[in-house]
């Protein structure tokens, strides 16, 4: 097994990454203070609301990546470098998932920045595609790439989206969630 290393230690770092950026998505929340006392609803929305849902959204992303990576590790148990710097490009990518995700919650109208979260969304679904592709390609099982292409293929668009209105994109990110959903229902009907 020369040159060859086993998807466990892959995992376990994988695993602290993931944690440590889904905790640190909450920690790049504004930290203004309120006009009043008793914020009324629609002063505490106006403040905290964009970052909010970009929150919950970069968590599900997360979530979903996570999901994704463990079933990949799974399915292919051992791995070579080519792979392993591969899944360090990922995991990279994931890591940048807080500092995008705060700066999009915290200037959400920003054409910038919200292209810059869109790049951050697409890298992470990219390196995952392409880890996928080298792991299906040993065994030839392509209906398991259903999901890792269709989330690439739907941030692929939100990116293009985000190029002609920096406003389109969050519609079109919730449909990568579409993804793992598909691709169980091809699986129950395998």
């Amino acid at each position: 097994m020369n040159g060859h290393f086993e998807s466990r230690r892959l995992e376990q770092l994988s695993n602290t990454v993931f944690g440590v950026a889904m905790t640190l998505l909450a920690y790049q929340a504004p930290r203004e203070k309120f006009a009043s006392a008793d914020p009324q609803w629609r002063e505490i929305w106006h403040l905290y609301g964009a970052f909010l849902s970009t929150l919950l959204l970069s968590f599900i992303v997360a979530g979903m990546f996570w999901y994704s990576h463990q079933r990949r590790l799974a399915y292919a148990t051992d791995t070579g470098r080519s792979e392993v710097l591969l899944n360090l490009l990922f995991l990279l990518s994931v890591i940048l998932l807080p500092v995008t995700c705060g700066l999009y919650g915290n200037n959400y109208g920003s054409p910038n920045v919200t292209t810059l979260y869109a790049v951050n969304l697409l890298l992470i679904a990219l390196f995952n595609t392409t880890l996928w592709a080298i792991a299906i390609g040993r065994k030839q099982d392509w209906p398991s790439f259903i999901t890792p292409a269709g989330s690439l293929t739907v941030f692929v668009a939100a990116l293009l989206a985000c190029l002609v209105n920096p406003h389109w994109p969050v519609f079109i990110w919730p449909i990568a969630f579409l993804s793992p959903v598909l691709s169980a229902w091809i699986e129950k009907r395998r």
